[in-house]
């Protein structure tokens, strides 16, 4: 039942080349296993196997950026964070929280096939409206849009790259 980690054959490697598309993250190291014809990877935020899709993928690398790159603890980051939204459950794709525990960041993630439209900007601004952060991540893995919003005003300022820890947590920027 143990499945391998890291096969090499040339099943799996296909399977890479076809499904996984290159992201414009830096890589990561992420630990993946294959059983018969799936391959998980095995998730350091909610501390589990799943298996490996197009936007799992996506979700992998982006909340590794956040932790590895921007300086983001690993226990303030939460993966499918579950939020009541018009009385409908919905997961948020990744949450981040300061050091007191409240919500500063949304990141919403879709398979690179999936473009970033008007129907996704949508869909992170309803996950706002409960959560009140100041910053929205959006991304494929091809392409980021990052928003900071101004939960006084409701001005939205669109950033170029996705803002450090030390900036996340900061009311003024």
């Amino acid at each position: 039942m143990k499945g391998e980690v890291y096969t090499v054959g040339i099943a799996f490697k296909f399977y890479f080349c076809k499904m996984l598309t290159p992201l414009n993250f830096p890589k990561t190291v992420l630990k993946l296993t294959k059983k018969g014809g799936d391959v998980f990877v095995w998730d350091e935020f909610r501390k589990r196997k799943l298996l490996l899709t197009p936007e799992e993928w996506v979700r992998q690398h982006v909340l590794h950026y956040l932790n590895e790159y921007c300086q983001v603890p690993l226990p303030l980051i939460a993966s499918e964070y579950a939020i009541e939204v018009n009385g409908m459950l919905r997961r948020c794709d990744g949450v981040v929280f300061d050091r007191q525990g409240k919500a500063v960041a949304i990141v919403e993630c879709k398979a690179p096939k999936v473009k970033l439209n008007e129907a996704v900007l949508h869909q992170i601004a309803q996950y706002n409206f409960k959560l009140k952060v100041s910053w929205l991540i959006l991304t494929n893995g091809l392409n980021t849009i990052v928003a900071h919003v101004n939960q006084s005003t409701g001005e939205i300022l669109y950033r170029s790259e996705i803002p450090s820890f030390e900036v996340m947590e900061s009311i003024d920027i």
